[in-house]
């Protein structure tokens, strides 16, 4: 299977065209640098939306890339004692642990803040 086959899922805007030699060029996405912690500006915050009244911890403002994320999220979970994910740039943490998260942001050096 080669990585050619579904490049035409990353391609907006083009719906059909006649022309055998048509080539579309289209910019392929940069990773995203990760900044580095005292320049992320974190909020914590508590979600019940959508989940059947199970309270998440949610920290969103993550800039950087997937892995740094994944790595973030996979230390607030073993510090918190509970399970979680990471999805769509935010970490989602079962359970209220606001408070504990954001001690725990600040001692790792990130900016962290209460969100709404």
């Amino acid at each position: 299977m080669s990585a050619k086959k579904n490049d035409w899922k990353k391609r907006d805007g083009i719906v059909y065209s006649t022309s055998n030699e048509f080539d579309y060029n289209y910019k392929q996405e940069e990773e995203q640098t990760t900044l580095p912690p005292q320049q992320q500006n974190l909020r914590v915050q508590l979600d019940k939306s959508m989940r059947a009244g199970k309270q998440v911890s949610m920290v969103v403002g993550f800039v950087g890339t997937n892995t740094d994320l994944e790595a973030l999220g996979k230390l607030l979970k073993s510090k918190c004692g509970v399970g979680g994910s990471v999805k769509d740039g935010e970490i989602l943490i079962q359970g209220d642990h606001r408070d504990k998260l954001i001690q725990i942001l600040l001692k790792e050096g990130y900016k962290a803040k209460r969100g709404n």
